[in-house]
């Protein structure tokens, strides 16, 4: 129970922090591909929205999985405080919230990094979405 108390949110962070870090480079990769298109080097459209979604699946599941990833950081911390209540045997009302406050920013943020992963997806999809258009448009002209 000491590591997890010790080290269970260095885990969590780190994880979270690198899970931000991984959909940041998927989303920055994906513009600057989209910038640089060219719709001649691509022989049907079966081809071409395979390689304008690439790497959508990652950020899906960065900004599915983070919101868990906090939760767990806070069940785990919650569960900390609730052992260290039973083996001090004595209920310190500010000893609890301090834990319960520190479990819950693990949640928070699991949300700081799914919000805006999913607001990026969507923006990707849609981009996504007009590009296919618009190279269906540009084979049938």
């Amino acid at each position: 129970m000491e590591f997890l108390k010790n080290y269970m949110d260095l885990i969590i962070f780190l994880t979270l922090g690198i899970m931000a870090l991984l959909a940041f480079w998927c989303v920055v990769e994906r513009i600057l591909f989209f910038r640089k298109i060219d719709f001649k080097t691509y022989k049907n459209q079966e081809q071409f929205d395979d390689a304008i979604s690439e790497n959508l699946t990652m950020i899906y599941i960065i900004y599915s999985n983070a919101p868990y990833i906090g939760l767990l950081g806070t069940v785990v911390g919650i569960m900390i405080t609730f052992y260290e209540m039973g083996v001090v045997g004595d209920i310190d009302v500010k000893s609890i919230v301090i834990g319960l406050s520190l479990a819950l920013k693990a949640t928070a943020l699991g949300l700081l990094v799914a919000i805006p992963c999913l607001m990026a997806y969507n923006a990707l999809l849609r981009k996504i979405s007009l590009l296919s258009n618009a190279y269906r448009e540009s084979k049938n002209a």
